[in-house]
């Protein structure tokens, strides 16, 4: 039987050593607003924010996600606009999207890889127009990610090309994830009425007037397998659209516990945990980002490598696991995966599901232990466990998906 218990989940790696000092890390537009409704403030990724409320435990944060719908602050994310006509070729020359195919006002889910086909971050880049794009990447790599693109954008200019970049700090601009079956219909509410949510569908965005607030990006996407929004504000005005959020009294404040369980019911990696710059997409299991296009063009970082292995295949894989048995302990981060009674691999992501009932994580294992159903032990605390490598997401993802022609 599961045991419902919870602590705060290992694959926050920020959180694991983090002092809840409310005058740790850097603010966002919205850190007195989470100290007034109770937030207990964290460190993580060198910014204070919230962990959870005080008026709800991460489960019930987590359950009411699911079942109704939670509001995060992400302003912490790296938000960065580039403009030219040869914008989405720049771009392309340090990541694996066929950003150039990508209708306008759509985007998608990419990688920037180095020369050995490592992942150094995941993103999501939209398609604004055939002259601007609007890019959304991890925190914890703000000051790679901003060199990677400013020498990609120096090197096209230097070669005559039509490309620049503005990085957007969290001073200026905040970023609000609204999450849950919920959402729409809320949303629905404070939305221009020229602005219609039945046609943004998953990964596109769009620019209108929200809460009577102008300017504002919203895009459908999300980290927690949930229909939501990602919504681009003015920080001056960050909190006046939160505030909306919540005045219907549907809608509850999130924080990254709850967002940390979340992605990993939904089987999404968390960059520094289960994915990392040793890590080839093709390992970990992310091949459908490299577009098809791209693999006939060869012209990403580590196209050869990543290619190679497409071809010939590899030797580890990352898979979702689920644990067996009665009252099993949650494996952690770093927990050893034991076939046959020697190591195999270790888990990157771990913690109880509430939404599913049971201990689940992901990790990596040999090629011929990928199939779902195989059998292993994970070792924790010098004790093994019965599991099962499973299929992910580990529960029904919800995106709301342009109808299928």
């Amino acid at each position: 039987m599961f045991r419902l218990s919870y602590r705060l989940p290992t694959a926050l790696g920020g959180l694991r050593h983090a002092s809840s000092a409310a005058g740790e890390g850097q603010r966002t537009a919205l850190y007195d607003f989470h100290v007034q409704r109770g937030g207990k403030i964290v460190n993580f990724g060198g910014y204070a924010l919230p962990v959870q409320y005080s008026d709800q435990s991460i489960i019930a944060s987590h359950l009411h996600t699911r079942q109704v719908g939670s509001i995060f602050d992400v302003s912490h994310m790296l938000q960065t606009r580039v403009f030219g006509k040869d914008a989405a070729a720049c771009l392309e020359s340090i990541c694996t999207a066929d950003i150039l195919g990508t209708p306008e006002g759509s985007g998608g889910l990419t990688v920037f890889t180095n020369e050995a086909g490592g992942i150094l971050d995941d993103l999501i880049v939209n398609k604004v127009s055939e002259k601007e794009l609007y890019v959304v990447s991890n925190a914890a790599m703000k000051e790679q990610d901003m060199g990677i693109m400013s020498a990609a954008v120096d090197n096209f200019k230097s070669q005559g090309k039509d490309v620049t970049i503005e990085f957007l700090t969290p001073t200026d601009q905040s970023l609000v994830a609204v999450q849950g079956p919920q959402v729409a219909k809320e949303l629905s509410k404070l939305l221009a009425k020229e602005a219609a949510l039945d046609q943004l569908y998953f990964m596109s965005s769009l620019v209108t007037s929200f809460a009577g607030i102008p300017n504002v990006r919203i895009t459908r996407c999300g980290y927690t397998g949930e229909d939501g929004v990602e919504i681009s504000v003015e920080s001056g005005q960050a909190q006046r659209l939160t505030e909306s959020l919540l005045e219907s009294g549907v809608l509850k404040l999130a924080g990254l516990g709850a967002r940390d369980s979340l992605r990993l019911e939904a089987g999404l990696c968390l960059y520094g945990s289960d994915i990392d710059a040793k890590t080839t997409p093709v390992e970990a299991a992310l091949a459908w980002l490299v577009s098809k296009r791209r693999r006939t063009t060869r012209d990403f970082p580590g196209a050869d490598v990543i290619l190679g292995q497409l071809k010939e295949g590899v030797s580890r894989r990352r898979v979702g696991l689920q644990m067996l048995g009665t009252k099993p302990p949650p494996a952690r981060s770093g927990v050893a995966i034991i076939s046959q009674g020697q190591q195999v691999g270790q888990v990157t992501s771990g913690c109880p599901s509430p939404s599913a009932g049971r201990n689940i994580a992901m990790g990596y294992v040999p090629e011929n232990l990928k199939a779902p159903g195989t059998k292993v032990e994970l070792k924790v605390r010098d004790k093994l466990y019965e599991a099962e490598v499973t299929k992910m997401p580990f529960v029904k993802a919800n995106y709301y998906n342009r109808p299928k022609k």
